[in-house]
């Protein structure tokens, strides 16, 4: 037999188990494999959270209704949220304002005894600012009655005060149009605002761009 036909049939010989090229062949495929399972494992680490349906003011006892369940990953921060294996606190009211379609976190969530904030309704009859919407801050000006002048030298009362909601509506006769702000008062400013509107003050209110309480 010649050498070039001992090379043909030694090409042509059926595979053994023990051929190294057959088992490298393989464990490359299981490698590939069990590569491909772990891309799509990471890839599908998502759980289901509750998400704000509509803005949730501070105050707002909490139920399921307001939420809505989205499937997120979260990774690292997924202890920060609140979610649907954890499941909802029950008797809790909002701390913190929740936007619209804002993932629920949990540091949103408190008793009602712990909020030091309070939503009092103003009402308003000059225009509100575009600024001035649930969320932001204003400041709030209150003119107190004067028998000469008809009304004093305006002074802010509330500065930074967060709105909680805005409700446009109109007066009694219909013949001017009043907006009612609920805004977040702490228990120390509560008796000024209070006796503010005891004494039928006009109350202005005025977007403050920094955020902040003076």
């Amino acid at each position: 037999m010649s050498a070039s036909t001992t090379a043909a049939a030694a090409r042509l010989k059926k595979p053994s188990w023990k051929d190294p090229r057959l088992l490298v062949g393989i464990l490359l495929v299981l490698a590939s494999v069990a590569g491909v399972i772990a891309l799509v494992g990471a890839a599908d680490r998502t759980v289901q959270v509750y998400v704000a349906r509509e803005g949730i003011a501070v105050g707002q006892k909490l139920s399921r209704d307001d939420l809505s369940v989205a499937k997120v990953r979260l990774d690292d921060v997924e202890s920060g949220y609140v979610t649907v294996e954890s499941g909802l606190p029950e008797g809790k009211v909002a701390v913190q304002r929740v936007a619209k379609n804002q993932l629920l976190p949990r540091e949103s969530l408190g008793d009602a005894d712990a909020l030091d904030r309070k939503p009092v309704a103003v009402t308003v009859e000059d225009s509100l600012p575009a600024q001035a919407v649930p969320g932001s801050r204003v400041d709030v000006w209150v003119s107190l009655p004067d028998a000469q002048n008809g009304f004093a030298e305006p002074r802010l009362l509330l500065p930074g005060a967060e709105i909680a909601q805005v409700t446009e509506g109109s007066s009694a006769l219909g013949a001017s149009k009043q907006t009612v702000v609920l805004v977040l008062v702490t228990d120390e400013q509560m008796p000024k605002l209070l006796g503010a509107q005891a004494n039928k003050a006009k109350v202005a209110v005025v977007w403050n761009p920094a955020g902040t309480v003076k």
